[in-house]
């Protein structure tokens, strides 16, 4: 996850980088409780009024910030394999969890205090999963996997482990991890474990 993306478009859009820009920073350093519209608007320099007036609370500023995240470009990588490409979307995941700072996290934890938040990141996710549906099309096309192979959960089976581990379990970053949790998805797609409407063996 990336820090709000920088646009031209006049005052009004310098403004709102500002503000995004110090949410950011005032989340990562002080955490939910220390952020607020007085803090957010002494940090970027924004009266106050301006920054309610167009956010209105805590809420209204985390939802923008993931909001800004989500209008990027970005598109999972084709290295020409199933194993390739869920590994390299997990070393994303993995970089983006363990990142200096934390916004990452801090977003994360932030979404269990604000319902706009979380409302604003199930939203991000769920574009995620749909960009990066286009892994699991590449891989059916390829034969690689079956076809009817459900998508979504492929890609969360492939990514859980990271969150589980980084975020959950907040267990020491394992370099080996992305790798490891991709394979593994891998042979349960080629098994046809994701397969819609597939019966278990039993």
């Amino acid at each position: 996850m990336n820090r709000p993306i920088r646009r031209p478009g006049g005052r009004s859009a310098d403004v709102r980088r500002r503000v995004l820009d110090a949410v950011v920073t005032q989340l990562v350093d002080h955490g939910y409780d220390g952020l607020s519209i007085d803090t957010v608007a002494a940090g970027c320099g924004v009266h106050r009024t301006t920054v309610y007036r167009r956010w209105r609370d805590v809420g209204g500023l985390l939802a923008d910030v993931l909001a800004a995240a989500a209008g990027d470009d970005w598109r999972p990588a084709d290295t020409g394999t199933l194993d390739g490409d869920l590994a390299a979307l997990n070393r994303e995941v993995f970089a983006a969890l363990t990142g200096d700072p934390p916004i990452t996290t801090a977003l994360i934890a932030a979404s269990f205090r604000s319902a706009r938040a979380a409302e604003a990141l199930r939203a991000f996710w769920a574009d995620r999963y749909e960009r990066c549906a286009v892994i699991v099309a590449r891989a059916a096309d390829r034969a690689d996997i079956p076809a009817g192979t459900d998508a979504r959960r492929l890609l969360v089976a492939a990514t859980a482990p990271l969150y589980h581990e980084l975020v959950l379990l907040r267990t020491g970053p394992d370099e080996g991890l992305a790798e490891r949790a991709a394979a593994d998805t891998a042979v349960a797609a080629r098994a046809g474990a994701f397969v819609t409407g597939a019966v278990s063996p039993g």
